[in-house]
C-alpha cells in the first residue's frame, strides 16, 4: 500500500524497482524523471527508482537530492568515487526490492514508455526480457559499427542470441539476479548467466533517442574491454569448477616444448657417436637447451600461477563477500546516511 502520495511502505516490496547509474547528467535527470513518472501512472504499479551517483562531478547529485524529496519513491545512492556502470548497476541490483527489476540509461536515449512492453512479455512466461535499439540513434564508426561486431562475437561465444547486448534497458525476474555477480564491464552479459542458469530469455524492440544534452562516456575502446570480459566469463563457465584443464593444456604444450628441445639438443651433442656426425652441436653451440629450461618454466607457471592467481580472485570477491563499490551517501531509505560499504546480502 501506499502511505502518501508517491511513496510505497517501506516495509511492503514494491512489483517494480527502477535503477538508473547516473555519471554527469545534470541537465537530463529531470526530463527523464518526469517521463519516468509518466510511465508508471500509466502502469498502475508500485514502484521504486533507485538512482546511483556514479561519482558525478557535476551538479547530478544536487538534482537527485531535489527529485528524491519531490517523489517519495525515489531512493538515492551516491558512489564515493567513479567506479564504472558494472558496479553502479551492481549497487542497483543490491539495493532494490521489487519483484522485477529494471535497468535504465539516465541520458534520455531509452524510452520509460517502453517499460509496458517489456512487462507484456514477462508475463508471457520469459524471465528475461531485453531491448534491441533497432533504431539505434549513435554514430555509425565509433558507436554501432562497433556494438554490432561485439554483439555478434557474445551472441556466437554466449550461445545467447541476442541483438543488442549494449541496450540498458531490460526486465529481469528478482530470482535471475539472485546469485548473480558483476565484474569489469559484464553487466551486459546477465542474459547469458541467466540462460546458463534455465531462465528464459527474449528480445524485444526499443525506441532509441538521440542524445541532446552532455556527452556520451562510452567510446570505441570499450569493445575491446567487452571481449576481455567475455572471455573471463567463458572461461569461468567452462572451466570454473575444473580451470586445470584450460591451465594444463597450455602448460602441457609448454611441457611437450621442453622435452621435444632437450631430447633433439642431446640428439645433437652425441649425433657423432650415433653415426650423424653432421648434426653435431655441443650444447653451448644451440639455444635448445636454454629453450628447454626456459619452456619448463613457463609449463610449470600456467599450471600453477595461472591457477593460484584466478583462484584467489574469484575467492577475494566470493567466499569474503567483498564489495565491488563503496557507498558514500543514502537518500530516502529511511536510515541512516552515514558513509558506508553495502556488501551483498546485507
Amino acid at each position: 500500500m501506499k502511505t502518501k502520495q508517491g511513496q510505497v511502505d517501506p516495509n511492503e516490496a514494491p512489483q517494480l524497482s527502477l535503477f538508473l547509474p547516473v555519471l554527469d547528467e545534470e541537465e537530463n535527470l529531470r526530463p527523464m524523471h518526469a517521463k519516468i513518472r509518466e510511465a508508471l501512472a500509466e502502469l498502475g504499479k508500485t514502484a521504486e527508482v533507485i538512482y546511483v551517483d556514479d561519482g558525478s562531478t557535476d551538479s547530478s547529485l544536487k538534482v537527485l537530492r531535489e527529485i528524491a524529496e519531490e517523489d517519495g519513491r525515489v531512493r538515492v545512492i551516491s558512489l564515493r568515487r567513479n567506479y564504472g556502470q558494472t558496479a553502479a548497476m551492481s549497487a542497483g541490483i543490491d539495493a532494490s526490492r521489487g519483484e522485477i527489476l529494471i535497468p535504465m540509461d539516465a541520458d534520455l536515449q531509452n524510452d520509460p514508455n517502453d517499460i509496458a512492453r517489456l512487462l507484456e512479455k514477462l508475463d508471457e512466461g520469459f524471465d528475461v526480457v531485453s531491448g534491441w535499439r533497432r533504431n539505434r540513434q549513435d554514430k555509425m564508426i565509433s558507436r554501432k559499427l562497433p556494438s554490432r561486431i561485439a554483439n555478434r562475437i557474445i551472441s556466437w561465444i554466449g550461445g545467447v542470441h541476442l541483438h543488442d547486448y549494449g541496450c540498458s534497458l531490460k526486465a529481469y525476474r528478482r530470482d535471475v539476479l539472485q546469485d548473480v555477480r558483476l565484474y569489469g564491464e559484464m553487466h551486459r552479459f546477465i542474459p547469458i548467466y541467466a540462460s546458463w542458469s534455465g531462465a528464459r530469455v527474449t528480445e524485444i524492440p526499443v525506441d532509441h533517442h538521440a542524445r541532446t544534452m552532455g556527452r556520451s562516456k562510452y567510446g570505441i575502446s570499450r569493445t575491446i574491454k567487452v571481449i576481455f570480459d567475455l572471455m573471463t566469463i567463458k572461461f569461468m563457465a567452462e572451466y570454473h569448477t575444473k580451470p586445470i584443464y584450460v591451465f594444463g593444456t597450455f602448460g602441457f604444450v609448454a611441457l611437450l616444448f621442453s622435452i621435444v628441445s632437450g631430447v633433439y639438443a642431446v640428439f645433437l651433442k652425441f649425433a657423432q657417436h650415433l653415426g650423424f656426425p653432421q648434426f653435431h652441436a655441443d650444447f653451448v653451440e644451440t639455444p635448445l637447451p636454454i629453450l628447454c629450461i626456459v619452456m619448463f618454466a613457463i609449463s610449470v607457471q600456467f599450471i600453477l600461477m595461472g591457477l593460484l592467481a584466478e583462484m584467489l580472485v574469484r575467492t577475494y570477491h566470493e567466499s569474503q563477500d567483498k564489495p565491488i563499490y563503496a557507498v558514500r551517501e543514502k537518500i530516502g531509505f529511511g536510515t541512516s546516511t552515514s558513509p558506508e560499504v553495502k556488501k551483498r546480502g546485507a
